[in-house]
């Protein structure tokens, strides 16, 4: 275990462990060079020295590092210090979903399909890059704590053009589909079937298979039907049921054949709960289960007692140490004595088979002998021969008249689909027959209200006095706004919104505190529970509003009443500090913070620095001033203005602007602490465009 404050490849500050499994442990830890927090997963010391665990830790990061996706835990880096082989990757703030289940028992039909799409979107990219996840369980799931579902460990991963996959690197006994159990090939289909076992979990709050042992489990995945989530949730929708249960098919080619079927059939059922819109395939003879031969069951023990299942799944461990060899022979005995039992059973079942079949044989005899004795005149059985099918006959026209008038007196179901209940009673009646509301279901076809469904389909004759049940539409099934939103990128947010059957429209705002691309705020809020297919608008950020941005003026040189004045007329606040400057006018600007010319939001604070002369100074500094106006240059076109005072060696800044003339004269006085006549620069944009020469001032008493 790595102390904290421990740095792995001169960046990564261990802080402390949050997780541990059969292979690593993991720790959160502090990215030094892009200054946040991560997760680094770091090889146990006992597989250190083992090159087959080292091949297959590299490969996690190398299968996990092509994946880029919203619900996938992203890998950052991979690599190696001092020995300790990591894997760097993103940091997620939650529980696993099997904790999550554990604390919750079971999860909603809402909440349970919204993980299951997520997840479904996950693995669809890891399978569009070629990448078989062969480990989907519950403990390789992550919940954030703003509600984002990412699957992580790719430890077991494969390419899905791989010819084979041997059995040492299947994944969790409980999730494993069949293929993988008997150590065959396996590809996305495996996933899904792992997918089917999770989400039966999610709605039930347990497993399909469970034993004391992993070859118990193993063979029950093998040989045993899986028993309907509805006998332990039975309000659960038909739908979903039949989504768990066409995904965990034991024949792969009757489950879903590709995640985007899968992920279709899961938002529909958001939709329509009780639909029969999943289609399994019918179960070809060649199909059906069979009893596993000697030399199979002896095959999969043997690949078990090599290591090849990990334990019984504990919430803390993603990998659990092997069973024992003993433990599974001991089992295994354990079998061969139910095999015995079941021979003694099969013998007495024979013998009683073997009995009745005497007892059969005989009275067939008996009433062969019967039938030819009476055909010959030997035997004579009951009356007269006229008068037996004189009777039959009467009672097939009797029969024949009866069905007749029934068939006459029968009406025929009209079309009650589309009516509201009233107008279907209305219908109805005038035919001798009712209609009783049995329930009420969400629709996509149907508005709220109508009749969604009828026991008895339209065209069929009854008896008058029949009564039709009849489903009435509650509208659009509600969906859940998820959270997440606020926060994500635009393109995250969208993901999550369609995941549930949502359409999205986007509109775009400016922020100063939200970055370009994220979402400010959605319409309806997060959690809200609106109509399936309904609209969400997100805000999406497109950065600060320049236009409301101002440019600090030039103020310098200016005096303190008259650059404050200027700065509230901007809508710029303003502080003081004081600086002395013996060669400049007492109480005027020196400098301004920030510079001229920066850009910065309405309200901005600027500094300003005041010339604050010592009482020595001030008292014997003599001040002069210039009153003559200045006219316009004629080459002045408009542009920034910098006008100069140069007397002798001494250069000063008397103004810098926008245009100081304003179509006239600069009469504003200038002031000077030298008597000696001067010249006045002027600069256009940084270019001389004129002087002032022999300007001259007064001593001002």
């Amino acid at each position: 275990m790595l102390k904290e404050g421990v740095i792995l490849g001169e960046r990564y500050e261990i802080m402390s462990r949050i997780g541990y499994g059969g292979m690593a442990d993991v720790y959160k830890a502090q990215d030094r060079k892009l200054n946040r927090l991560v997760a680094v997963k770091v090889m146990k010391a006992e597989f250190r020295e083992d090159s087959s665990f080292v091949a297959k830790f590299q490969k996690e990061a190398q299968a996990a590092a092509k994946l880029s996706h919203p619900n996938v835990v992203n890998v950052y880096d991979v690599g190696e210090d001092r020995g300790l082989q990591y894997i760097v990757m993103e940091l997620i703030e939650g529980i696993t979903l099997k904790n999550y289940i554990a604390k919750k028992g079971k999860l909603s039909v809402k909440e349970a399909t919204s993980i299951a799409i997520q997840v479904s979107l996950g693995l669809e990219a890891a399978h569009n890059v070629g990448i078989v996840h062969r480990d989907v369980k519950p403990q390789n799931i992550m919940i954030s704590t703003d509600g984002k579902v990412k699957l992580s460990d790719f430890g077991i991963a494969k390419a899905i053009n791989s010819n084979t996959i041997t059995a040492n690197v299947m994944g969790s006994v409980h999730y494993s589909s069949p293929e993988q159990v008997r150590g065959g090939y396996s590809d996305a289909k495996s996933d899904i079937y792992s997918l089917g076992i999770t989400m039966y979990e999610m709605v039930t709050g347990r497993v399909p298979f469970d034993g004391d042992t992993t070859v118990a489990i193993a063979i029950k995945h093998l040989q045993e039907e899986i028993v309907p989530p509805s006998i332990y949730t039975p309000d659960l929708p038909y739908s979903l049921e039949q989504i768990i249960l066409k995904c965990t098919q034991k024949n792969p080619s009757r489950r879903y054949q590709n995640v985007g079927e899968l992920i279709d059939d899961l938002k529909r059922s958001l939709i329509d709960p009780q639909g029969n819109f999943v289609q399994i395939a019918p179960l070809a003879s060649h199909a059906e289960t069979v009893k596993m031969t000697d030399h199979e069951m002896n095959e999969i023990r043997r690949g078990m007692n090599n290591g090849t299942l990990r334990g019984n799944d504990d919430d803390d461990d993603g990998d659990e140490r092997y069973e024992r060899r003993k433990k599974y022979l001991d089992h295994y005995n354990d079998d061969d004595d139910d095999d015995d039992d079941e021979d003694a059973g099969s013998t007495k079942l024979e013998k009683a088979i073997t009995i009745g079949g005497f007892i059969v044989g005989a009275i067939i005899i008996v009433i062969l002998i019967l039938v030819i004795g009476n055909m010959a005149g030997v035997f004579h059985f009951g009356g007269s021969s006229a008068k037996s099918n004189s009777t039959a006959a009467t009672s097939t026209s009797t029969s024949a008249e009866s069905s007749s008038s029934s068939s006459n007196s029968q009406v025929e179901v009209p079309k009650l689909l589309g009516m509201t209940l009233e107008e279907a009673q209305k219908a109805t009646n005038k035919l001798g027959i009712g209609v009783s509301e049995t329930g009420e279901e969400a629709s996509e076809d149907y508005s709220e209200g109508q009749i969604m469904s009828q026991s008895i389909d339209a065209g069929t004759k009854v008896d008058p006095g029949t009564t039709i049940n009849v489903t009435i539409s509650t509208g659009k099934a509600d969906v859940t706004v998820p959270s997440g939103i606020t926060g994500a990128t635009q393109q995250q947010a969208t993901d999550l919104l369609t995941g549930v059957g949502l359409q999205v429209e986007v509109s775009l705002d400016y922020s100063d505190s939200v970055e370009v691309g994220y979402v400010i705020s959605c319409d309806p809020a997060e959690g809200t529970s609106v109509a399936a297919g309904s609209t969400v608008t997100l805000t999406v950020s497109k950065g600060e509003d320049d236009s409301k941005k101002v440019q600090v003026p030039s103020v310098i040189g200016w005096s303190k009443e008259d650059a404050e004045s200027t700065l509230d007329s901007m809508g710029l606040s303003y502080k003081e500090k004081e600086s002395e400057d013996k060669t400049q006018v007492d109480g005027v600007v020196l400098a301004v913070s920030p510079d001229v010319g920066t850009s910065v939001d309405s309200g901005s604070t600027v500094t300003l620095t005041i010339n604050k002369l010592s009482s020595t100074s001030s008292s014997s500094a003599k001040k002069y001033v210039c009153y003559s106006p200045l006219s316009q240059p004629s080459g002045y076109n408009g542009g920034t203005v910098k006008l100069e005072l140069v007397q002798g060696d001494q250069t000063t800044t008397i103004y810098e602007g926008a245009d100081p003339w304003n179509g006239g004269t600069y009469s504003t006085p200038i002031e000077s602490t030298s008597g000696e006549t001067g010249v006045i620069n002027v600069y256009e944009n940084g270019t001389l465009i004129a002087k002032y020469p022999n300007v001259t001032f007064q001593e001002e008493s």
